[in-house]
């Protein structure tokens, strides 16, 4: 029986030789980007990497001085007005209206989208009820926990139904349970909806549990692009732990990884190793043919910290205000 290969996905967001100069300083030089559809996309990068230049292009918010882009299916360049149809931007800071509530700063929203005044209150009472904020819906935005505010922020950027978001820090301030709550509604917005988001984050542990692809950009080049699994097993550290029922079956294993870290008082080996599977296939298979046995086996790969700290030589710094977007590309 012969497997057909699915189909790849369209792009949301294909980018060719993209660059960004202001006099002699470059702050973008020539990334390429091919974004699928349906899918969520984080881009890292130490404070100054280029990474609010890249959104504020492909937002439509300023030129690029070189390269060619497609957002949403339509040229960057030659049909901007579709391209801001298409897409959605969340900025760092929330942009609601403090002197509204949370129907009416929607309704406002439908308004400069210019939808009828029913299909207007009918878009609002859903993103209501999707963000569980009814039976908040008539205070005052000003009495808003942190929390709700980016709630509400990311549904006004819904009313317009974008195909494309653009999440600039989306968690920064945020209690632990206030950001596992939008990374759930951001996983059911790509997942329901068949949404693309484009993440800006500093909070390695998001791009690790929503991205489907990661670049890492840093002088406003691309140096690192992948899944999470993929970069980290690009990065020294890691190693399989081994351990063992006793010092004979520690030496044994020993003798076979000459290169292995040996812990003799934890009976645990440690060999270097990426991680993948044909790396832990070759350990397994050396075992059995000197016929050791391990009591148990364990894969550790660096984290997404040691990723960043490595490529470029910096280490991230959560929270920091590094991303701001002007909040009239909503």
């Amino acid at each position: 029986m012969i497997m057909k290969t699915p189909p790849a996905r369209p792009s949301a967001i294909t980018a060719r030789g993209l660059t960004k100069s202001y006099g002699d300083q470059v702050v973008l030089d020539g990334i390429d980007l091919r974004i699928p559809e349906g899918t969520v996309f984080a881009l890292l990068g130490p404070n100054g990497a280029g990474k609010t230049t890249t959104v504020q292009i492909l937002s439509t918010l300023i030129p690029a001085s070189a390269g060619q882009a497609q957002v949403a299916g339509h040229d960057l360049v030659h049909e901007a007005d579709a391209v801001r149809a298409a897409i959605g931007v969340t900025g760092q800071f929330s942009a609601v209206d403090n002197l509204l509530n949370a129907r009416e700063n929607l309704l406002l929203m439908a308004d400069l989208h210019h939808l009828g005044r029913s299909e207007g209150r009918r878009r609002a009472a859903e993103l209501l009820h999707r963000f569980e904020l009814t039976e908040s819906a008539a205070k005052p935005v000003a009495t808003f926990s942190g929390g709700m505010r980016r709630k509400l922020d990311l549904a006004m950027t819904l009313v317009g139904e974008p195909r494309l978001i653009f999440l600039d820090e989306p968690t920064t301030g945020l209690d632990p349970r206030s950001r596992r709550t939008m990374w759930e509604i951001i996983r059911s917005l790509v997942a329901d909806d068949g949404v693309t988001v484009f993440l800006t984050t500093q909070y390695l542990e998001e791009a690790d549990q929503l991205a489907d692809r990661i670049a890492v950009l840093d002088h406003g080049k691309l140096v690192a692009e992948g899944t999470a699994e993929e970069l980290k097993r690009q990065i020294p550290g890691g190693h399989i732990r081994l351990r063992l029922a006793g010092p004979h079956q520690l030496a044994a294993a020993a003798a076979l990884f000459t290169s292995a870290a040996r812990d003799d008082e934890a009976l645990t080996l440690h060999i270097p190793g990426d991680g993948s599977l044909p790396a832990l296939r070759t350990v397994l298979d050396a075992l059995d043919r000197a016929s050791v046995e391990a009591e148990a086996l364990t894969v550790h790969t660096p984290d997404l910290d040691e990723v960043f700290l490595t490529l470029t030589g910096r280490a991230p710094q959560p929270g920091t205000p590094v991303n701001s977007l002007e909040e009239s590309a909503r």
